[in-house]
């Protein structure tokens, strides 16, 4: 049976859009220049999928996410992935107690609204794949029993993608597990001077973020995620797209159908984070990269590695450039 570990939280009146925009402006007081970055960031949360960015150290990729859960009101872990990290201790364990002559479950870091998996790569397959159940059901399974996990529930995941040494490739299983796969790229000269002059400064810059939006609020806008009206015609330019991966000689793997869906939901989420509740054919082009790009495999490429993903990047801008979009 199921155990709780959170109550369900109480809903409050169903907050407008324009928080949304309030939010991402929250959000860039603190990490710079990347608007784009925290509207896919957002748009994920909003489909309740998870985040795998795949960047060199340094650009802000623990910013986002600690800014992001602070602006939202919500729990934040940071795990530091290494080699000799155990599944029990990213997930919990459960303790034998000689007072009450039972076992405890002592939750892990797991047990927070959004988690930042830092270097999930250098961790081995067996730890890797104990998030699985978690990214996947939103619970996890210590000593046999069953444990909700808070929500909203999001991890946003880091590779080095040219650090090879010491590292695990995620199999394409787990990287199907996330909604997107994004990459953060450097800052413009006007956003790193920002960078620059904030790092001098003694004040925590986390401290200047308020919240929001409340927990409560965010359940309001994932549901209203189901509400975003989608014309037939983008619905199958979308699909015209997926069934282009699939018989493309240029690659050697398609997108699957939970991979349909994921684009079809981020899609709709990237309309709301814009303010409109109806969708529109750039929200899906502006997310089939970052939605698909990890869940092909271009022809002749043997695994995930960066120039596959460029290289998938590259052929789904092609099939965008040959599928006509709706009017």
């Amino acid at each position: 049976m199921a155990e709780s570990t959170v109550p369900t939280p109480i809903r409050e009146a169903r907050p407008s859009l324009e928080l949304l925009d309030r939010l991402v402006q929250e959000v860039e007081t603190v990490f710079h220049g990347k608007r784009d970055v925290v509207r896919l960031a957002v748009s994920a949360l909003l489909a309740r999928g998870h985040v795998l960015f795949e960047d060199v150290p340094g650009v802000g990729k623990t910013t986002l996410a600690h800014a992001l859960a602070r602006t939202l009101g919500l729990d934040f872990r940071r795990i530091q992935f290494t080699s000799d990290l155990l599944p029990s201790d990213v997930l919990g364990v459960a303790v034998y107690n000689p007072t009450t002559a039972s076992f405890e479950t002592r939750p892990g870091p797991i047990f927070a609204n959004v988690i930042l998996a830092d270097e999930i790569n250098r961790a081995p397959p067996r730890t890797q794949s104990g998030l699985l159940e978690a990214m996947q059901e939103g619970h996890v399974t210590i000593d046999d029993r069953t444990h909700d996990l808070p929500r909203p529930f999001m991890v946003m995941a880091t590779q080095n993608p040219l650090e090879h040494h010491g590292t695990y490739p995620l199999p394409e299983s787990q990287l199907d597990r996330f909604l997107m796969r994004i990459t953060i790229g450097y800052p413009d000269q006007e956003a790193e001077r920002r960078i620059l002059t904030e790092a001098s400064s003694t004040e925590p810059v986390m401290e200047r973020l308020r919240a929001v939006l409340a927990p409560a609020q965010v359940f309001h806008l994932q549901d209203r995620v189901d509400e975003v009206d989608a014309d037939e015609s983008i619905v199958d330019y979308l699909m015209a797209v997926v069934e282009r991966t699939r018989t493309s000689a240029r690659l050697r793997m398609g997108v699957s159908p939970r991979g349909a869906i994921s684009l079809y939901r981020a899609a709709r989420a990237f309309a709301l984070v814009h303010g409109r509740t109806y969708l529109v054919p750039d929200d899906v082009r502006s997310l089939v990269v970052p939605c698909l790009a990890h869940r092909i495999l271009p022809a002749g490429a043997t695994a995930a590695t960066l120039d596959a993903h460029e290289q998938a990047g590259q052929i789904l801008e092609g099939i965008l450039d040959e599928v006509e979009a709706p009017v």
